[in-house]
């Protein structure tokens, strides 16, 4: 194993902008998958899985969106925290104080593998916490330069054992753009690793003209030729499992984050996936499934009760946002986003269980507002906060750094300058929760039938009169006509009037929270009055 006093140069890591990272007691530079794999096995919070890899059980469980600032002395500047640049330095001192008696780890690469557009990332994380290092080397690109040359345009300073006294749960995520630097203190979650990247290279991507977005993507063979298909949604609403079945033999180009430019151009992110894993199921996903148990996967609180024994994907006794990381190359089917056409078709992904149909078709006005309103049911990955609850996220995109409504009104230029369809997929229920006998699941086998049928083209249409939306009146696969049009369901069921209440109040809502956004474009708006 490569030693700490292996150290490119006697001075601190380079950080951005060539100013240099905190000074630490040592240094470990871009250790091998392998060492990573040993260091992890250290840790007494690691426990090795039938499967010969590691499932580490963090304090921490889910994002962090209350202990997340972006820095700055313009509060407007953001729709979520911000905290002032004097505050700012005074956290970072404290942190950079912790890191000089701390040995740290340093994982270099890419976030992209598009040449014009992808950017140099440093991560540098405590030893202790050697698997977050070993789950983000699966997600970069990798470098294409030594420690010592290697000059980053964004970093992640990470001291997951760093408590911050005063800011809930005594942890901050403190986001510098200008800097390119975010600090994460007191979160042993990976997705704050992952999310640190791509929330900066959001606003990269944003000032270059395109819009990143929080979204899969895959391409699906069709008789009239391949489909590029981006697929979006909040963690927890399919958007991973949709992305990986295999329609037509389809092929995943990316998991979880991609850039859309002028023209439908799509730049990948990563070069490998952060999975959830509860109910994680061979017969539904077997793809992911897979690549979890391979030996080089790691996973994240799942469930297991003995060192060396099996895991259980269905357990949530612990947490129900279990995961794993893994490299896109474990799937044997990843197609590279270098080599894929323009956009095609487009889904948003909603899991709810009221009236929105399994699919419906919109207009570019649709579309746009249909993202920015973000609507879906919450899950564990947001925490205890979000589970269960009704939410609306501006482009289902909780990491976007600036104003949510920026989000939409780029959406909206681009629609222009593209040509594709986008559709709002139901991945829940329609007619009402689990349990009620007058409901019925959109199972994993409907969306299936609905993905192929959207790249095939074959989906009759006709208009609904309360939302103005195409609805199906025919898809192959799907013989169930109450899945398409839910009214037909409470008709049935004696609920007519609680049909119409449900127009009445998601038009006043979704109109409610729009007039929210005073930078939002009126079209939009004017799209679900």
């Amino acid at each position: 194993m490569s030693t700490l006093a292996e150290r490119p140069t006697a001075d601190a890591p380079m950080g951005p902008h060539g100013h240099r990272l905190p000074t630490a007691r040592a240094v470990r530079y871009n250790p091998t998958a392998e060492e990573l794999q040993a260091l992890t096995r250290r840790m007494p919070q690691a426990r090795r899985t039938s499967f010969g890899n590691y499932n580490v059980q963090t304090k921490v469980v889910s994002r962090s969106k209350e202990s997340t600032y972006l820095v700055t002395d313009d509060p407007a500047e953001t729709t979520g925290k911000a905290i002032s640049r004097a505050e700012a330095a005074r956290i970072a001192a404290l942190q950079d104080a912790y890191i000089a008696a701390t040995e740290m780890l340093v994982v270099d690469g890419f976030l992209g593998n598009d040449p014009e557009q992808r950017s140099r990332v440093r991560l540098y994380i405590e030893e202790a916490n050697a698997n977050i290092a070993g789950m983000q080397q699966q997600l970069y690109f990798p470098p294409d330069a030594a420690a010592d040359r290697w000059q980053p345009e964004l970093s992640l300073i990470y001291t997951p054992n760093l408590p911050m006294p005063g800011y809930p749960d005594e942890r901050v995520i403190s986001v510098d753009l200008d800097a390119g630097v975010t600090r994460v203190m007191n979160s042993d979650y990976f997705g704050e690793s992952k999310k640190g990247g791509l929330r900066m290279w959001n606003a990269l991507v944003y000032e270059r003209g395109g819009l990143a977005m929080h979204a899969g993507c895959k391409v699906v063979p069709t008789d009239a030729g391949e489909r590029t298909m981006l697929i979006i949604g909040l963690s927890g609403t399919g958007k991973t499992t949709t992305t990986f079945t295999r329609q037509n033999n389809s092929q995943p180009v990316q998991d979880d984050f991609i850039g859309l430019f002028a023209g439908g151009k799509v730049v990948g992110t990563e070069n490998g996936c952060f999975a959830k894993t509860f109910g994680l199921d061979p017969a539904h996903e077997p793809a992911i499934y897979g690549a979890v148990v391979k030996p080089d996967a790691y996973l994240e609180n799942v469930s297991q009760q003995e060192d060396g024994g099996p895991v259980d994907f269905f357990d949530t006794t612990y947490t129900k946002n279990g995961r794993a990381t893994f490299p896109m190359s474990s799937l044997g089917i990843w197609r590279d986003p270098r080599e894929i056409g323009p956009v095609n078709h487009l889904l948003v992904l909603n899991r709810n269980d009221n009236i929105i149909p399994a699919v419906v078709r919109l207009s570019q006005e649709q579309a746009a507002a249909y993202f920015m309103l973000g609507e879906t049911q919450g899950t564990s990955a947001g925490g205890a906060a979000e589970e269960g609850r009704a939410l609306r996220v501006p482009g289902t995109n909780p990491f976007y750094p600036h104003r949510d409504e920026q989000q939409a009104n780029r959406f909206l230029e681009l629609l222009d300058r593209c040509d594709f369809d986008v559709f709002l997929l139901n991945t829940g229920r329609v007619g009402g929760a689990e349990g009620d006998p007058n409901s019925k699941k959109v199972a994993i086998e409907h969306s299936g039938a609905i993905v192929k049928a959207i790249a095939e083209e074959t989906i009759e249409w006709e208009r609904d009169h309360d939302f103005g939306y195409l609805v199906a009146t025919s898809l192959p696969g799907v013989d169930d006509l109450e899945l398409l049009q839910p009214r037909y369901l409470y008709e049935r069921t004696g609920r007519a009037d609680d049909y119409r209440a449900w127009v009445a109040r998601l038009k006043e809502e979704r109109i409610e929270f729009l007039e929210r956004y005073t930078g939002l474009k009126p079209e939009i708006l004017a799209a679900v009055e």
